[in-house]
C-alpha cells in the first residue's frame, strides 16, 4: 500500500458521535499533530483498530485509502469529535444527517478538523437509523450506534392538586419521556416551574412544584427544548394554601411519640407534613472555652454562642381539619434550654407558639417501678377483682390517662387514674395469652408481659400470673358472710343511686333557672339600654332648652389659639409680658419688629427652618414650639404663611418618597406637620362654632351625665358606666341616690329657696361639691364658676346641727395601712337632706382649678404618703391577690382571672347603646358634605392630589392616608379627644376614658385596612366591630365627594386667609412670640449666619447682614457690622 500524501493542512483522526450529558466521560478530542510542510500522514492497521499516524512510525502494510470516520453515539444536540473533519464549515455545512434526516449544523460551535455540532431537525415521524458524515471531498463516516427519533407522550399525574405554596411532589407517567438529554427536559404546571427531582425514566418522571400566585387549574407541560408536550387527560389544581389555627397538647416526655392534635382548613392537600423541633443549646462558661479551642483548631469562626440541633417528628393528614403528630425524640440536654416547635406542611412553617397560648415544653421522662420492686424477676401474682397500682415519677406531666397504653400480653389493662406518682389500672377478668414478641424468660413463657407505654416510652415491669381460688375451698361461713356482704353492698348502691337521681334532678332545676336568669339578664340589658336611653335624652332636651339662653360655653379665639398652638404647657408663653429692662423696651422692640420684616423673606424662614431642623439638640417638642411661634408670627399674614406650609410640604413630600410614602403626616416630628396642624385649627375655627361644636358639645355633656348616674372611684378614676374596659369598675358596690336640698352662700342665688341636686351617697365629698357646683352653675361657664376646693359643704340638720363634711377628718376608718375616703354614706347622710355650699375660710386655697393643663389628669396618688398610710375609695388598688408562684403559669387561673370580668362587660354595650346617637350625630356632621365643606379642607385635598400626581404617586390607599393623616389625625382626634380646646369645660379621667375610645373608632373608620378581630381582640374594637365599617363607608363618601367638587383656586383661598388675618391678628400678642423665637435664633446664631453666608442669593439679599442688625438691637450681641 502507498502512502496518501495530505494537502495543505487537512489532518485525518478517528471521528467519534456523542452526547456531551449522556457519556460520563465526555468529549474525546484528539489534539492535532505537528505540520512541518514536508511531512507524510500514512494509514494503516493497528490490530482491528483502523487509524491515521505519522509515517515514521509505520511498522505494518500501509493501505491504499484512509478509513471512514466513525460515528459512536447521538442526542438532539448531536457532538461529533475526531479529525478529517474538513478545513471549515463550510466543508460539511450540508452533509451531516441523523437517522436519515438532514442535521442543521452549527458553525459558531464548529472547530477545525475535530468536532461537528449539529442541531437534529423534525423527523416527520418516529424512525431510527445511524449518523453519517460526509466530508467535502468524498470522505464518509457513519455510527455504528443507531439513533432514534420518539415522540413522548404525557398519560398522567399524581396527585392532581396541591397548595399554591408549592412543595408538591408530582409522579407523571407517560411513553418515551426520556427523549432527548435530561438536562434539556424542564417542566411546568401553568406558568409554574416544576423541578425534577428524580431521574428520568422512559415510563415516568417526579417534580416538586414551585410556588404559584393564582389559584385553579393549570395544564402540565413537558418542554423538549423548543417541543412541548401537554398532558391534555387532566388538569392540576392549585388550591389555597393550608392553614394551621390551633395545635394541642402544648407538652410532651423527651422520649416523645406523644400525639399532637394540629386543626385548621384545607390540611388534605399537604403531601410531607412533619413535626420539626430545634433545641438552641445555651453554652455554659465551660463548654464555651472548650468550644472556642474546638473552633481555633478547626480554623471555623463562628460569632454565635449557640448551637442548634434539629429532630423530627412524623405526621399523617387525618382529614382536612386535622394532622396528626408524634413529638419527636429529644436528647436530654434539652434541659434548660430554649425550644422552638415548628409544623412544616411541604413548602410551608407554623410556628406553635402562635397556635397555642402556652409554650411547648419537654418534660422529662417519667420513672416506672417493677410490680415486684423486691425481685423485679419474680412473676406478680394478681388477684382479679382488683386493680393494679403502680408507682413511679413525673407520670402525669406530659401524658393524660386517656393516652398511656398498659398491654397484659394479648389483653389490655383499662386506665383507671394518672397522677404525678400512682397509675391505677383494672385488668381483663380472665387472664390474657403471651404475646406473641414478648420476653421470654426460663419457666414462665405461658405468663403475660406487664407492658406500659407512654408515646415512645415501652416499660416492661414483669410478669403477672393470676389468682384463681375456687369457691369450693372456702368454708362455708366464709361463703355466708359473702353473701351477707353482698347483700349490704347491693343496699348501699340502691341508696346511692337513689340519691343521685334526686341530685340530678335537682341539678336539672338549677340549670333551667340559671337559663331563665341569662335571659332575664339579656333583656334586662335591653331594657336598661332603653330606659336609659330615653333618661339621658329627657336630660338632653332639658340641656338643650338651657343652652338656649346660656349658649354653648365656646371659648374666644385667643383661648382656642393658645390651647391648640401650645398644649402641655401650664401657662400659655402669649400671656406673658416682654422679659426686658424697661430703658431697652423701644429697643427690643424696634429689634423684634425688624425680626417680623425679616421672616417675610421667605429664602430666609426656608432656610432658617431647615438649619433648626438639622441640629441633633433641636428635639421634637422644640419643632412644635418653634412651629407655633411662627404661626403666632405670621398670624397676620396668612397668604405667605400658606405659602411657606405649601413649600416645606413640597419638600416634605420629596424626602418621604424616597423612603416610605405612606408615613408621611404621621406624627408631628417636624416643623411642617405643627404648622399644618395650626393650619387647619385657625382655618377650621369657625366650622367648629357652626356646625360641629353642637354635636360634640352634647356628646360630651352626654359622657358625663351617663358616667356620674353611677359610681366613680375617686383614687383610681375607675367608673362603673364607661367605654373604656381599662377604666371600668368591675366590683359590684352598692349605691343609691340622694335628692339633697342645696344652699349656695355668696352665689347670688336666694340662701332661703334651697335648690335640689341629685347625688350619690358612695360619693366623696368632693365629688358631691362637683356634682353640686355642676347642676346649680349649669349656666355657667367653668371659669366662672366656683371651684370646689374654696367651698366647704355644711350639713344642716335642725336649728343648730352643724356639721363640716370633708374628704378625710378624724372620722376617716384606717384599717392598718389603709385610709378610706368619707362619702355620705360615711356620715349617714339620708335622703332630702339639706346641705349648704360655704365659702371656705382657710388661708392655703389652690386658685389654679382654672389653669388649663393638657394631658391625663391624675386621680388621687395611690402611693403612700410620709406616714406610710394609702388612700381608697370604693376599692383598693391591690384587692386582685398576686398568684403563688408556683400557680402563676396556671392556664385555668388565667382563664379565670379574665372570665370573672367578662360578667360586668354588658355594661359596656349598655354606656355604648345609650351613646350611639350622639356619637351618630358628631360623625355625621364632621363626615358630612350635604352642607358646604370648609374651603381650608377642600383646598388643601387638592393639595395632596397634586403633590402625588408631581411626584408619580398613583396608589390610592396613600393619598387616602395623606388625607387621613392631614385632617382626621391631625385636627379631629385633637378636638374630640380633648374638647376643653374648645369648649370652657374641664374633662375628668373617666370622661377622657371614653373620649379617647371614641376618637380611636373615629381614626379606625378613616383607614383602609381592614381590622381582623378575634377573641383576643381589645375590647373596645369589639364594641364598634360592627359600626366601624359603615363609619368607613361615611369617610370614603366624604374624601370622594370632595374630590369631585369644584377646585378651590388661590384666590378665593387668599381671600378668605385674608379675612380671618384681619379677625383674628390682634388677638395673639405676636411681640412675645418673636421674642422667644429669638431665643432659639440666638442659641442657632452661628449655623444659621454659616447657612445665610453659603447661599449666593442671601447674599445677594444681606440677610446675615440684617440677622447680624436684629441681634445687636435685641440683646446688645457684639456682631461684626
Amino acid at each position: 500500500m502507498h502512502p496518501l500524501p495530505v494537502k495543505g493542512k487537512t489532518q485525518l483522526s478517528k471521528l467519534l458521535l456523542h452526547d456531551t450529558v449522556q457519556l460520563l466521560s465526555g468529549p474525546i478530542r484528539l489534539q492535532p499533530l505537528p505540520y512541518s510542510g514536508s511531512e507524510v500522514w500514512l494509514c494503516v492497521v493497528r490490530g482491528a483498530q483502523a487509524s491515521c499516524v505519522f509515517s515514521d512510525t509505520c511498522s505494518q502494510l500501509v493501505e491504499k485509502t484512509c478509513p471512514a470516520p466513525v460515528i459512536h453515539s447521538g442526542g438532539t444536540m448531536v457532538t461529533i469529535t475526531g479529525s478529517n473533519l474538513g478545513q471549515k464549515p463550510e466543508d460539511i455545512l450540508h452533509s451531516v444527517s441523523v437517522a436519515g434526516v438532514p442535521c442543521t449544523v452549527i458553525p459558531s460551535l464548529y472547530e477545525v478538523s475535530s468536532r461537528i455540532v449539529c442541531k437534529t431537525r423534525a423527523s416527520g415521524g418516529l424512525t431510527s437509523g445511524h449518523v453519517s458524515v460526509t466530508v467535502s471531498g468524498g470522505e464518509f463516516g457513519r455510527s455504528s450506534q443507531i439513533f432514534s427519533y420518539q415522540d413522548p407522550f404525557v398519560m398522567g399525574v399524581s396527585p392532581v392538586r396541591g397548595p399554591m405554596a408549592g412543595g408538591t411532589i408530582l409522579n407523571i407517567t407517560g411513553r418515551h419521556l426520556l427523549t432527548g438529554r435530561p438536562a434539556d427536559l424542564t417542566i411546568t404546571v401553568g406558568k409554574v416551574q416544576c423541578n425534577i427531582v428524580s431521574e428520568v425514566h422512559m415510563s415516568s418522571v417526579q417534580c416538586e412544584t414551585g410556588p404559584s400566585k393564582d389559584k385553579g387549574e393549570h395544564r402540565l407541560t413537558l418542554h423538549y427544548g423548543h417541543s412541548l408536550r401537554h398532558l391534555h387527560s387532566t388538569n392540576y389544581l392549585f388550591t389555597p394554601n393550608p392553614n394551621i389555627t390551633h395545635a394541642s397538647p402544648a407538652n410532651s416526655f423527651m422520649g416523645g411519640g406523644r400525639l399532637i392534635y394540629v386543626y385548621g382548613y384545607n390540611l388534605d392537600v399537604v403531601q410531607k407534613p412533619h413535626m420539626v423541633v430545634t433545641i438552641s443549646l445555651l453554652e455554659t462558661p465551660v463548654t464555651q472555652s472548650k468550644a472556642k479551642s474546638r473552633r481555633r483548631r478547626s480554623g471555623r469562626k463562628n460569632r454565635s454562642e449557640t448551637d442548634f440541633k434539629q429532630f423530627v417528628g412524623s405526621c399523617e393528614v387525618n382529614s382536612s381539619s386535622l394532622i396528626l403528630c408524634h413529638s419527636p425524640v429529644v436528647e436530654s440536654a434539652v434541659q434548660g434550654s430554649e425550644v422552638k416547635v415548628e409544623f412544616q406542611l411541604d413548602n410551608l412553617s407554623f410556628d406553635f407558639s402562635t397556635l397555642n397560648s402556652q409554650p411547648f415544653r419537654y418534660e422529662p421522662n417519667p420513672i416506672l417501678q417493677p410490680l415486684n420492686q423486691q425481685d423485679p424477676l419474680k412473676v406478680y401474682r394478681y388477684n382479679p377483682g382488683s386493680f393494679i397500682q403502680l408507682e413511679g415519677e413525673n407520670l402525669d406531666l406530659a401524658m393524660t390517662k386517656d393516652e398511656v397504653l398498659v398491654q397484659m400480653g394479648e389483653g389490655l389493662c383499662a386506665v383507671k387514674t394518672l397522677t404525678k406518682n400512682h397509675l391505677y389500672c383494672e385488668p381483663p377478668p380472665q387472664q390474657p395469652a403471651p404475646a406473641a414478641n414478648g420476653n421470654k424468660r426460663e419457666g414462665s413463657d405461658s405468663l403475660p408481659e406487664f407492658i406500659v407505654r407512654m408515646g415512645n416510652l415501652n416499660f416492661s415491669l414483669g410478669k403477672v400470673q393470676y389468682d384463681n381460688p375456687s369457691l369450693a375451698t372456702f368454708p362455708l361461713e366464709a361463703q355466708i358472710g359473702v353473701g351477707v356482704g353482698a347483700s349490704i353492698v347491693a343496699l348501699i348502691v340502691l341508696i346511692i343511686v337513689l340519691i343521685y337521681r334526686r341530685k340530678s334532678k335537682q341539678a336539672l332545676r338549677d340549670y333551667k333557672k340559671v337559663q331563665i336568669q341569662l335571659e332575664n339578664l339579656e333583656t334586662s340589658v335591653r331594657d336598661r339600654c332603653k330606659k336609659e336611653f330615653t333618661d339621658l335624652m329627657t336630660e338632653m332636651m332639658d340641656m338643650s332648652s338651657d343652652l338656649v339662653g346660656s349658649g354653648i360655653p365656646f371659648l374666644d379665639y385667643r383661648m382656642y389659639a393658645e390651647r391648640i398652638f401650645f398644649p402641655g404647657h401650664r401657662e400659655s408663653p402669649l400671656r406673658r409680658d416682654l422679659d426686658v429692662q424697661e430703658c431697652r423696651r423701644q429697643t427690643v422692640e424696634q429689634g423684634l419688629v425688624q425680626l417680623s420684616n425679616l421672616l417675610n423673606s421667605k429664602l430666609f424662614l426656608t432656610k432658617f427652618i431647615h438649619t433648626l431642623e438639622s441640629q441633633r439638640t433641636f428635639s421634637p417638642r422644640d419643632r412644635a414650639y418653634v412651629a407655633s411661634l411662627l404661626t403666632v408670627s405670621l398670624h397676620g399674614k396668612l397668604e405667605y404663611f400658606t405659602d411657606i406650609l405649601k413649600t416645606l410640604l413640597n419638600d416634605l413630600v420629596e424626602q418621604y418618597v424616597a423612603k416610605n410614602p405612606k408615613l408621611m403626616l404621621r406624627r408631628t416630628e417636624t416643623v411642617v406637620e405643627k404648622l399644618l396642624t395650626n393650619w387647619m385649627s385657625i382655618c377650621l375655627y369657625t366650622f367648629l362654632r357652626d356646625s360641629a361644636g353642637e354635636p360634640l358639645y352634647m356628646l360630651f355633656r352626654a359622657i358625663k351625665h351617663q358616667v356620674d348616674k353611677g359610681p366613680v372611684d375617686a383614687v383610681t378614676g375607675k367608673a362603673k358606666y364607661t367605654l373604656n374596659d381599662n377604666r371600668l369598675l368591675r366590683e359590684d358596690v352598692e349605691y343609691k341616690t340622694l335628692t339633697l336640698n342645696v344652699l349656695v352662700q355668696g352665689s347670688g342665688l336666694s340662701d332661703s329657696q334651697p335648690l335640689t341636686s341629685k347625688v350619690l351617697d358612695c360619693d366623696t365629698i368632693t365629688q358631691v361639691k362637683e356634682k353640686i357646683l355642676d347642676q346649680v352653675f349649669k349656666g355657667t361657664s367653668f371659669s366662672h364658676r366656683p371651684h370646689a376646693d374654696s367651698l366647704d359643704l355644711e350639713w344642716r340638720s335642725g336649728v343648730a346641727g352643724h356639721l363640716i363634711l370633708s374628704d378625710e377628718d378624724l372620722t376617716s376608718v384606717v384599717q392598718g395601712s389603709w385610709k378610706r375616703l368619707n362619702t355620705l354614706q360615711h356620715y349617714k347622710v339620708p335622703d332630702g337632706a339639706t346641705v349648704a355650699l360655704i365659702p371656705r375660710h382657710t388661708k392655703h386655697i389652690h386658685h389654679d382649678n382654672h389653669e388649663y393643663v393638657a394631658g391625663e389628669k391624675t386621680p388621687m396618688l395611690e402611693d403612700a404618703d410620709e406616714g406610710g398610710v394609702r388612700l381608697w375609695h370604693l376599692v383598693k388598688a391591690s384587692e386582685e391577690p398576686e398568684l403563688p408562684k408556683h400557680r402563676r403559669g396556671s392556664m385555668r387561673e388565667r382563664e379565670r382571672a379574665k372570665a370573672i370580668p367578662e360578667i360586668y362587660l354588658t355594661r359596656l354595650l349598655s354606656m355604648k347603646g345609650t351613646l350611639q346617637k350622639f356619637v351618630d350625630d358628631l360623625f355625621m356632621v364632621i363626615l358630612s358634605t350635604s352642607r358646604p365643606v370648609p374651603l381650608a379642607v377642600k383646598y388643601f385635598f387638592d393639595l395632596l392630589d397634586d403633590q402625588a400626581g408631581q411626584h408619580g404617586i398613583t396608589d390610592s390607599e396613600t393619598i387616602h392616608i395623606w388625607k387621613t393623616n392631614s385632617l382626621p389625625l391631625r385636627f379631629w382626634i385633637n378636638i374630640v379627644k380633648n374638647p376643653q380646646f374648645i369648649f370652657d369645660v374641664q374633662a375628668s379621667d373617666h370622661v377622657d376614658a371614653v373620649l379617647s375610645v371614641i376618637a380611636q373608632t373615629f381614626m379606625d373608620s378613616c383607614t383602609i385596612a381592614e381590622h381582623k378581630l378575634g377573641r383576643d381582640s381589645p375590647i373596645n374594637k369589639l364594641l364598634y366591630a360592627r359600626d366601624i365599617p359603615r363609619y368607613k363607608q361615611m369617610v370614603e363618601r366624604y374624601y370622594s365627594d370632595i374630590r369631585q367638587t369644584i377646585s378651590a383656586s388661590d384666590q378665593e383661598m387668599n381671600s378668605a386667609l385674608a379675612e380671618l388675618s384681619r379677625n383674628y391678628s390682634g388677638e395673639l400678642n405676636y411681640l412675645v412670640a418673636l421674642h422667644e423665637l429669638y431665643k432659639y435664633i440666638n442659641k442657632y446664631y452661628d449655623q444659621i449666619i454659616t447657612a445665610l453666608e453659603e447661599d449666593t442669593t442671601a447674599q445677594k439679599m444681606q440677610l446675615g447682614y440684617r440677622l447680624q442688625q436684629i441681634a445687636a438691637a435685641v440683646e446688645n450681641k457684639v456682631t461684626d457690622l
